[in-house]
């Protein structure tokens, strides 16, 4: 099980969060379950609403659209982050590629969250921006 205060030190190190002080993020932390999958499992299924942030902390996952691959993650990665601003359906699977350990944060608590802490909101919207960013980037040179 990992404290509150071990919460607060991995967030620090994500990259959605990392400009975010200790004190919010200890907000944060209060909010995110700890969560286990075992490899093979489907931990976000393309299509579905979503509802919650992942973050993970061990183990690796394969984002997947349609049939393709389209990225690999592993610990201090976040997929999931759309759906904590929407809720619109998921826009691709995610599958556990081993034993996964993470961070879910709910829709619904961390908007209750964000209404005071505009300094998250904004940590969050440069995130899909840079992400936003990345995607253009690697479309473009698909299509050269």
């Amino acid at each position: 099980m990992i404290t509150t205060l071990e919460k607060v030190l991995f967030l620090k190190e994500v990259s959605l969060f990392r400009n975010i002080s200790s004190e919010r993020l200890a907000k944060i932390a209060t909010i995110a379950k700890e969560v286990e999958f075992l490899k093979g499992d489907k931990i976000i299924n393309e299509g579905d609403e979503g509802d919650s942030l992942f973050i993970i902390v061990e183990g690796n996952v394969s984002i997947i659209k349609g049939k393709d691959i389209i990225a690999k993650l592993g610990p201090r990665d976040f997929f999931g982050e759309m759906a904590i601003l929407d809720s619109e359906p998921r826009s691709a699977s995610v599958i556990a590629d081993s034993e996964i350990v993470c961070l879910k944060i709910l829709r619904e608590d961390f908007t209750e969250i964000l209404i005071d802490e505009h300094e998250i909101m904004l940590a969050i919207i440069r995130s899909l921006v840079h992400r936003l960013r990345q995607s253009n980037i690697k479309s473009e040179k698909k299509n050269q």
